[in-house]
This record gives structure tokens, C-alpha cells and sequence, in this order.
């Protein structure tokens, strides 16, 4: 976001602020509206580092009723072996939400990707 915010034109704070626009109202009425595919970017990247955590809960929580996804698909194996066939089902199953979300931002993302490597 940082580099994003950098990257914008000082010209469009500028003409905003000759206009009568304080601070606020240039960065909610100009700059954030501007800054929507990088914030769908961050959220996307965002949601996925917390979907697949898998460290941080297994350090916090005791109780096999608030386990996440990914800690759950552990339990899948024991000392008896691994059941792939109910561990590959639960996978697909797991993912489908992250595909999800993916789809229906997949605009968003692609316009913040296309808009990071641009130049002035």
C-alpha cells in the first residue's frame, strides 16, 4: 500500500487542495477511491495468509471444536496411517472457499497487479 500511495501523482493532491479539499477529504474522496485495485489485492493476500495459517492456531487453541480448516485437515493422520482418500475430499473442500473468493475479485486483483509495475 505504501509503495501504491508513493506511486500516485502529488498533482491530484495538489489540484485538490487548491480547490478547497482538506486532507481528509482528498484521501477519502480522491486517493482511496483511487487505491480500490490495491486494496482488493491486500485484502485477497490477506484473507489467504489467514485461511491457511497453520501455526498460529495450533499454538492457541486447545479445544478440537474451534480448530480451523487447515489444523483439522491434520487429524486426518494418525498412527494408523493417513485416510487420502477422506483427506483429498476435505481439501477440495477447503479450497473452494479461496477459489471463491479469488473469482469474485479477480478484477480487482488483476487491476492491482497491472497497476504496481507502472511507471511515470
Amino acid at each position: 500500500m505504501r509503495q501504491y500511495f508513493i506511486a500516485m501523482p502529488k498533482d491530484l493532491e495538489e489540484a485538490a487542495m487548491i480547490d478547497g479539499c482538506s486532507r481528509m477529504r482528498t484521501f477519502f474522496e480522491i486517493m482511496l477511491p483511487m487505491a480500490k485495485p490495491a486494496l482488493a489485492s491486500l485484502t485477497i493476500f490477506t484473507f489467504l495468509t489467514t485461511w491457511n495459517d497453520f501455526f498460529n492456531p495450533l499454538i492457541f487453541i486447545n479445544n478440537r471444536n474451534l480448530m480451523t480448516l487447515p489444523l483439522a485437515l491434520s487429524l486426518f493422520t494418525d498412527e494408523a496411517g493417513t485416510a487420502w482418500n477422506l483427506l483429498m475430499s476435505a481439501s477440495v473442500m477447503v479450497t473452494l472457499p479461496l477459489l471463491l473468493v479469488f473469482f469474485f475479485a479477480q478484477k480487482q486483483f488483476i487491476q492491482g497487479i497491472a497497476m504496481t509495475g507502472l511507471k511515470e
